[in-house]
């Protein structure tokens, strides 16, 4: 057996153990590393890549994508164990319209947002204390951006720490139960809303200036203001938004952030990912996978899991 079919075989093996079938794609990846070996390559190249892609004739061009796409995996794979190898371009054979990477923030990155938010100018201090809040919430909890402007005040229990996300993607409802830590600046917030805003004008729980729901827009227009007013986000030449870190990525950072702990707690992941799943409100476990395929160290400490199970409070 060669040694790409052996490190062919670790990369299914983790895959697999991540919660995806991945059975089209290995039995695809077996018939490439195939063609390897009838061409007496001890390491994937980009020449190989593409001609085993393009092999298939009369279908369309979204299948050499795909193809393309399973060989791209596991030669980022490949990459760390052999140098010699050639990871084939994101924009050659594209399949489809492929999801920006996501930035995953850090607890400096997030303290530094919370900080600058809470800088903004209104004349109640409202939009401060919101935006504040609404970081804090999008980061400790993963709920998507829309869910939290959604939320209103019955939906949030300040007694037992629950918030209820009603007919969110896909007409799925969930309950989210928060951290102490979270429930403790929810009621804060409360409390000072309800002192600046002393007639409700709206059911939302986070307010605008305004008194008012946030919108989409508005509160996408504050968060690039802030971003840029730390760092984290450039602005383009022409003054304008650009693209840069998203309130969505508070999601990926912490999807991501609970599986790299678990991970160094050496727990099973292959159990905790349903749970995750439910717990983000996803319909298949399939799309929280998608979380670890987008950061390459999720991918590395996976097979080092499969090959040495990391103990509790060892460093991968």
């Amino acid at each position: 057996m060669s040694t790409l079919r052996d490190c062919l075989a670790q990369y299914i093996a983790a895959r697999r153990a991540l919660g995806a079938s991945f059975y089209e794609p290995g039995l695809s990846l077996n018939r490439f590393v195939d063609r390897l070996d009838e061409a007496g390559a001890e390491f994937i190249t980009n020449t190989l890549s593409l001609q085993w892609a393009m092999e298939p004739v009369q279908v369309e061009r979204a299948t050499w994508g795909r193809r393309l796409s399973q060989v791209r995996g596991f030669a980022q794979w490949m990459k760390p164990i052999d140098a010699r190898t050639e990871v084939p371009p994101a924009n050659l054979l594209s399949a489809r319209r492929r999801r920006n990477p996501p930035h995953i923030y850090t607890d400096d990155e997030i303290a530094r947002l919370m900080r600058r938010a809470a800088q903004l100018r209104s004349p109640t201090g409202l939009r401060a204390l919101t935006m504040e809040t609404l970081i804090g919430l999008l980061a400790s909890t993963g709920l998507r951006p829309g869910e939290a402007i959604q939320l209103n005040r019955q939906d949030v229990d300040l007694s037992n720490g629950i918030l209820s996300v009603r007919e969110s993607k896909l007409g799925k409802s969930r309950f989210v139960p928060v951290h102490e830590s979270t429930l403790s600046a929810l009621i804060r917030y409360a409390q000072a809303r309800d002192r600046i805003c002393r007639q409700r004008l709206s059911e939302a729980f986070l307010l605008n200036e305004f008194g008012g729901r946030l919108t989409a827009g508005a509160t996408r227009g504050l968060f690039v203001r802030i971003s840029r007013a730390t760092g984290i986000r450039a602005t383009n030449a022409e003054g304008k938004a650009g693209f840069g870190p998203r309130l969505q990525d508070f999601r990926h950072a912490f999807a991501t952030g609970r599986m790299l702990q678990w991970y160094r707690e050496g727990r099973d992941v292959t159990r905790e990912l349903p749970r995750l799943s439910t717990y983000l409100g996803h319909v298949d476990v399939g799309l929280t996978y998608w979380y670890i395929e987008a950061v390459p160290q999720l991918l590395e400490l996976a097979a080092t899991y499969l090959s040495h199970p990391i103990q509790p409070g060892e460093q991968p």
